[in-house]
């Protein structure tokens, strides 16, 4: 959600309008800066930024950010420039608490749960208010996107129940950061995320001199270790100790569970490898859609890390696009969105569900999503480490099985592995980086297809469904879906061999029946784990091979299982980390596999 988010909008940048002193003279745009008052006295630090000669009344486009309502206004409506040839009144706002704004943060502060009290929504509400009485010249029509957290908060104002907002497009929103974003997966801890980007929002800058995080972390040790070795607490950590499952704390602040019916136009759009928010674009799509009478729901998923789209978006590390992506976003979609609802200008011509095909590298449209073509076949494993769409028939005993040992975690991307903001980082780039730097370890169980006699197209969700069992109380479960190319690649060398993560995810086994309340799992039974992986649209070409990849640490980017049973890992003791025995069953009872979304053409 954050740094990234936060270059993306300094790229964009986020709320960057300065005061009329600081404009050059020649600028044909003029910034005002102001504190709106909210309900409850406090006052908004904001931006209001307004084409010098508009010729007629304009449409209010508002971003509210964490990150700092300043900057260059130049910068701004470069990167944006489609918008801001179509001619909108550009606001920024800080929220309470950040920057120049009065009142206390509270990260993803939760929607408010009757009339009294203020949150996000309010506060939205209390500005457009001010906004329609304050700003000349305005036709009265208001939108609000954003990116990230900002892209969350543009929910928030699609929720606030302001008659004057008629579109929004949230953007890479941080939906639900327990059950998929930003500080746990299916309940394991994004350890050096959920350390490094709130350390940094509520203390400051993450320095520890460490130029391996990954050796930084092990030698850290148990969680307990946090805040001595950093020196202090912070908020956000108090509030991953007190609330390690899914409790009222997390599913208050979980926006998909609190989305309601809303005349609003929602344009929702993210990123196949966004290494912060991936569950939150489909989330926020699919509860928007609930109440969607009139058709003015949309999904756009394309090629892109966090905020990718407002980058050219033609490559994201080593695999190329074919085209400028993100430019052909925002002049093609983004911008034809707003002028629809904000200017009456159409027609829009743009599907339910607007999603980028890799592999094939073209653009697909559904009329819903998940698509009503896709059919769910599913890719079993099998012995001699096959992949196959033929079901095992083995009795017995049929299992492959690796020893994960807390102490030697796998590393989630190569090493060095350097801060996650920090210059020279894979931060960004870390979920289309060659997995063949992992396939050798003993760790790392391995099944792939024979190369593809017809291409496999694939749109929708996916979900393993891993019959296991461990000689421990506690696993993750990690499962990765990987295009492999062939050993030639033709005017590519490089690519040659390639083993590109299409897809994964992870599940902390003591949740495998509720998120709010784990059990302990028994030792060498038999157990049936479902793994839900983020959704995508991809192909897998013919002559490529089709691979899983599973194992039981993805560190530091997830803290390490104890893989013995302990109430509550964030208490646990070094004495409890052990090394297990996993076994993947492969028989007719427990057929192992991964679901896919196939779509036949």
């Amino acid at each position: 959600m954050p740094r990234l988010a936060c270059s993306a909008l300094l790229l964009l940048p986020l709320a960057t309008a300065p005061s009329a002193a600081q404009q050059p003279p020649d600028t044909a745009w003029t910034a005002r800066e102001v504190m709106i008052p909210m309900r409850d006295g406090v006052r908004l630090h904001t931006y209001v930024v307004t084409p010098r000669h508009a010729a007629e009344p304009l449409p209010i486009l508002m971003q509210r950010t964490p990150y700092g309502a300043s900057g260059g206004v130049r910068g701004f409506l470069d990167a944006n420039r489609f918008l801001a040839a179509d001619g909108y009144v550009f606001v920024f706002q800080d929220i309470r608490g950040r920057n120049g704004s009065e009142g206390d943060y509270l990260m993803n502060r939760p929607l408010r749960s009757d009339s009294t009290g203020v949150d996000e929504a309010t506060d939205t509400y209390d500005t457009i208010e001010w906004l329609l009485a304050n700003v000349p010249n305005t036709t009265g029509r208001v939108g609000g996107f954003g990116i990230s957290y900002p892209g969350w908060l543009a929910t928030m104002q699609a929720l606030s129940g302001h008659p004057a907002l008629r579109a929004v497009s949230p953007q890479a929103p941080m939906t639900d950061t327990w059950m998929g974003d930003d500080f746990f997966h299916n309940g394991a801890f994004r350890l050096s995320y959920g350390v490094e980007y709130t350390y940094g929002m509520e203390v400051g800058p993450f320095r520890v001199g460490a130029y391996d995080m990954y050796d930084w972390y092990r030698r850290l040790g148990p969680l307990t270790n946090v805040t001595r070795v950093l020196g202090r607490s912070w908020p956000s950590w108090d509030a991953f100790l007190a609330h390690p499952t899914y409790d009222a704390f997390w599913q208050a602040r979980a926006t998909q569970r609190r989305i309601a019916a809303t005349p609003v136009s929602v344009l929702t759009v993210g990123g196949w490898y966004d290494q912060e928010d991936i569950f939150g674009p489909p989330a926020t799509y699919a509860a928007f859609e609930r109440f969607d009478t009139r058709d003015v729901n949309r999904l756009v998923m394309g090629p892109w890390n966090h905020g990718g789209w407002y980058r050219t978006g033609d490559s994201l590390g080593p695999i190329g696009f074919g085209d400028a992506t993100g430019v052909w976003f925002r002049r093609e979609v983004e911008a034809p969105f707003f002028a629809y609802y904000l200017k009456d200008r159409g027609p829009l011509p743009l599907p339910e569900a607007l999603v980028f095909e890799g592999g094939a590298n073209r653009w697909r449209r559904f009329d819903r999503w998940p698509p009503r073509e896709a059919v769910t076949r599913n890719l079993y494993v099998r012995e001699g480490g096959r992949l196959s769409f033929d079901a095992p028939t083995a009795t017995g005993d049929a299992y492959d099985q690796y020893v994960s040992d807390p102490a030697y975690p796998v590393p989630y991307r190569p090493r060095p592995v350097h801060v996650t903001y920090s210059p020279g980082s894979d931060w960004r780039i870390w979920q289309v980086l060659d997995q063949r730097f992992v396939e050798g370890r003993p760790d790392v169980q391995v099944w792939a297809t024979e190369p593809l006699a017809e291409d496999v197209v694939i749109a929708g969700d996916l979900s393993a469904r891993l019959f296991a069992s461990t000689t421990g109380g506690d696993a993750d479960w990690v499962v990765k879906l990987i295009d492999v190319y062939p050993d030639t690649v033709a005017g590519d060398r490089v690519m040659g061999g390639f083993q590109l993560m299409v897809a994964g995810e992870i599940l902390r086994g003591r949740y495998r029946r509720s998120f709010e309340r784990p059990e302990p799992i028994r030792p060498n039974a038999v157990l049936d784990y479902t793994i839900r992986i983020p959704p995508q649209a991809y192909r897998f070409q013919r002559g490529h091979r089709i691979m899983v990849q599973v194992q039981s640490t993805w560190f530091p980017l997830y803290d390490r299982n104890p893989q013995t049973w302990v109430p509550d890992i964030f208490q646990a003791t070094e004495q409890d980390y052990r090394a297990q025995t996993h076994r993947i069953w492969r028989t007719a009872r427990y057929p192992s596999h991964i679901a896919l979304p196939v779509i036949r053409e």
